[in-house]
């Protein structure tokens, strides 16, 4: 738990840097983009469960 809140805050931080910079944010701004991200996540998470189970 404690990972994800230092990931959480970690993340926020970048966005307020890269906000008051004027930059874009290094992050999809789109439901979709975060949806691939995920779907990258889940597929490595997947292969790895059928990797054990051979």
């Amino acid at each position: 738990m404690r990972e994800l809140i230092i990931s959480l805050l970690v993340g926020m931080a970048i966005g307020v840097v890269f906000a008051a910079m004027g930059l874009p944010l290094p992050a999809p701004g789109k439901l979709a983009g975060v949806l691939g991200i995920v779907g990258i996540f889940l597929g490595d998470k997947l292969a790895h469960m059928l990797l054990r189970l051979r």
